[in-house]
């Protein structure tokens, strides 16, 4: 009687954040001065932008400040024309994005897709912005938050809003779609709203990680690495070189405002 053949091993993969993880700062953040030159914003929103940009840097945006940048964002884009949104993205994506990918990052994909893992990236920004950077990176997959359309346009509401408890989710519903592994799967990223997602699978690692992530990772054992090499991703992937003009803004561009959107109402109230 011959031996029953032994299991097949299921697939895994590895679960990557994008900003401040892929790429070295926030990509919506990148977008604000591009923004300005499609005149959808002032000067001054733009300087109010880097200041909040500033502020979540060094101290991080809670649950609540986060879920009123998520109502903001809703109103700021409805009505945009989706076609006009992805024409203006895939002429400006790679002038903007393309210095700022962490050289670490990209080896990291590498290695994993070497091991046989899928890549999927996983981000808070808007699908529009997130799938061509996935592409850009070989990803196979991307998790992004998603809008409704109605005719061309968006209207406002949010189908999917990939933060915190919604990636981990997100995570899990495609691990049961494409069969994953997930205690043999990895997550990379640098923010505590994001433990959940590292923690729905066996190998996670904070990416420089925020202080809240850092004591979250001594806790649990979880590895911190260190990227600090932010390079042309052109340069570490082969890719042909940019067009040289920007000529827009994207749709992602409006979580760079909506920071300082919600700072600006914020300091208001609290005059």
């Amino acid at each position: 009687m011959s031996p029953a053949p032994a299991a097949r091993a299921r697939p895994t993969a590895a679960f990557f954040d994008l900003d401040k993880t892929i790429i070295a700062r926030s990509s919506a953040f990148a977008f604000s001065k591009e923004f300005q030159a499609g005149g959808l914003i002032s000067r001054g929103t733009v300087l109010r932008s880097a200041y909040t940009q500033f502020l979540y840097v060094i101290g991080g945006a809670d649950h609540d400040q986060m879920e009123k940048m998520r109502q903001f964002m809703s109103q700021l884009v409805t009505g945009w024309d989706v076609a006009t949104v992805r024409e203006i993205i895939a002429d400006t994506l790679l002038n903007i994005i393309e210095p700022m990918v962490y050289s670490e990052a990209v080896r990291l994909i590498a290695e994993h897709h070497e091991a046989g893992r899928d890549v999927i990236i996983v981000s808070t920004s808007g699908a529009e912005m997130v799938e061509p950077i996935g592409q850009m990176l070989g990803a196979d997959h991307v998790i992004a938050t998603r809008l409704e359309v109605d005719e061309g346009k968006y209207t406002g509401t949010i189908r999917f809003y990939a933060y915190a408890e919604n990636k981990a989710k997100a995570i899990t519903d495609l691990a049961r779609k494409r069969g994953y592994d997930l205690e043999r799967s990895y997550a990379y990223s640098d923010s505590a709203t994001d433990v959940p997602m590292l923690a729905a699978v066996g190998h996670a690692y904070a990416v420089n990680p925020d202080k809240e992530l850092r004591k979250v990772a001594r806790e649990r054992g979880w590895p911190v690495l260190t990227f600090e090499k932010p390079v042309a991703l052109r340069r570490e992937v082969g890719m042909p070189p940019a067009k040289p003009t920007i000529t827009a803004v994207g749709l992602s561009a409006a979580l760079a405002v909506i920071g300082a959107a919600w700072w600006r109402t914020h300091r208001k109230n609290a005059a």
